[in-house]
């Protein structure tokens, strides 16, 4: 899609390409961004997306074709580069020095200076003037390491508007922001995109496609499909776009039976640091849904149980006996198995192969006598590969280089490997595409099936009301209630999980 003359366009693509071992990323992607637009651009996971962006910031090299910024060709080798050319982008995985303040994180290598040496006063003052200029709540002097989630976002923002960005690349920018954080980005957004910066918003949460964008470029396996205004689409239409067919249904049809109460958790606490005491049991093949806004406690909870974090106070009960969990080989031999929210960092080794991961959890399981047996490995490995529909060029491709759906699947590959009664999925559909999303349901149904307990915790609310048979509800480190049935709705989910809902309880 191609309108208007040259100069309305800030960006532009030509014939994009980028290999990787076994894999051609991008192939041929060409199209055009317009000065001061919100760009959605969407696609499954290894659509090329996030590789196209790296390329745009100089985190990767491209192996074909041009990139022009103001109609000028870019050479663009390294962020350094990026930076320059006035390109700033703002990674899923926050590139900021936890122990440093906001102000040296904004200007980090680019420090003022005075008689030689850094000019403290200034450069706080600087830091503040970009914070008043954005409208957020923090102060230059704050440790990164105690700000949220949202906040961090924040101060990558102020590094983009130190650098006198005119084009910001966000990549899923509200995976791990509540709905009221999620707001306050679009204001800062918007507020931006008033001053001439074009922005390019890596999403899968199509509400906010139509919520914060103008126009939108789909990929799909590393190739361009089509571009057009929000205006001019859908939902269906973009779906179908993503995926190559259209998706008639979001959630598969449920047909667990539940069965026996298995896991009984009493009074389950880190002596109230994150988690106070809570009380729940789950049984066999229900699919045990937990809501909770940012910062509720769920998945501090889950570390407990699965004796990630140390259990201060109460007890857990696996068919009716009381066990002590102390550390995670413990829950492992009781039968637990947890795929965390941050499978980049926890869920997985990207630097090991598909095959590593995904044994690398049961060792035993793919022993002879005292060996590890090559034959076993290759046999467990496909066994996975085949279950999960993992997309993989072969069993030694390293984790680094697939999608995040992928990526996922494989972390929950590692702990079907060690049979497990008591499945935690936290968070197990963030940053995943549509597709990948509706695979990784099936996989949870196919469990449940099977009359394993399912734990699973998310901040989408319509997943878990579209998957769960029931939900229990967090507030404050506190079990607030649980919804079931027709009770199963946002408003009910939200009533419990914000402060009058906590209050309702009695958590607080």
């Amino acid at each position: 899609m191609k309108v208007g003359s040259d100069a309305d366009y800030i960006l532009e693509f030509k014939g994009i390409g980028k290999y990787f071992p076994g894999v051609q990323a991008l192939k041929d992607v060409s199209f055009t961004v317009r000065k001061g637009e919100i760009l959605a651009l969407l696609g499954e996971n290894g659509a090329g997306k996030s590789t196209l962006m790296k390329i745009l910031a100089g985190a990767y090299i491209k192996d074909e074709g041009e990139i022009y910024i103001d109609g000028k060709p870019a050479d663009i080798t390294c962020p350094e580069d990026s930076e320059r050319l006035g390109v700033a982008i703002i990674y899923q995985e926050f590139n900021l020095v936890p122990g440093l303040t906001v102000a040296e994180n904004i200007f980090m290598r680019r420090q003022p200076k005075k008689n030689g040496m850094i000019d403290w006063k200034r450069m706080n003052q600087m830091a503040q003037a970009i914070i008043d200029e954005i409208d957020i709540n923090i102060r230059p002097t704050d440790i990164v390491n105690t700000l949220t989630v949202a906040e961090q976002q924040m101060v990558e923002i102020c590094k983009a508007v130190s650098l006198n960005s005119k084009i910001l690349i966000m990549d899923e920018p509200t995976s791990a922001l509540t709905e009221s954080e999620t707001q306050k980005l679009f204001n800062v957004v918007r507020s931006l995109n008033k001053k001439d910066v074009t922005m390019i918003f890596i999403t899968h949460r199509m509400d906010e496609v139509f919520e914060i964008c103008t126009n939108t470029v789909i990929l799909r396996d590393g190739q361009f499909i089509t571009a057009a205004p929000i205006s001019e689409l859908t939902l269906d239409q973009i779906i179908e776009y993503i995926v190559g067919r259209s998706l008639t249904e979001i959630y598969p049809e449920r047909d667990n039976e539940i069965g026996e109460e298995y896991l009984e958790v009493r009074n389950l606490t880190d002596g109230g640091k994150r988690v106070h005491p809570s009380s729940f049991v789950a049984h066999k093949g229900e699919i045990l849904g937990f809501a909770g806004l940012v910062g509720a406690g769920r998945t501090e909870l889950m570390r407990l149980i699965f004796g990630a974090d140390k259990i201060k106070g109460g007890t857990v009960l696996i068919g009716g006996k009381k066990v002590h969990i102390r550390n995670e080989k413990d829950a492992i031999r009781f039968g637990i198995g947890l795929v965390p929210e941050d499978r980049r960092r926890q869920g997985l080794v990207l630097a090991l192969n598909v095959r590593e991961n995904i044994i690398m959890a049961n060792y035993e399981h793919q022993k002879t006598w005292f060996y590890l047996d090559p034959q076993k490995e290759k046999q467990v490995c496909a066994k996975y590969i085949d279950k999960l529909l993992i997309k993989t060029p072969g069993q030694t491709q390293y984790a680094k280089f697939l999608s995040g759906g992928n990526q996922q699947k494989i972390a929950v590959a590692k702990w079907l490997n060690c049979n497990p009664d008591i499945i935690i999925l936290d968070e197990p559909t963030r940053g995943i595409d549509v597709n990948a999303k509706y695979e990784i349901y099936n996989i949870i149904i196919q469990l449940a099936r099977e009359g394993k307990v399912i734990i699973f915790v998310s901040s989408e609310l319509p997943e878990l009301i579209g998957m769960c048979d029931r939900i229990i509800v967090m507030h404050e480190g506190k079990i607030s209630g649980e919804v079931t049935g027709g009770e199963m709705n946002q408003k009910s989910i939200m009533y419990l999980a914000t402060v009058e809902g906590g209050k309702a309880n009695g958590a607080n």
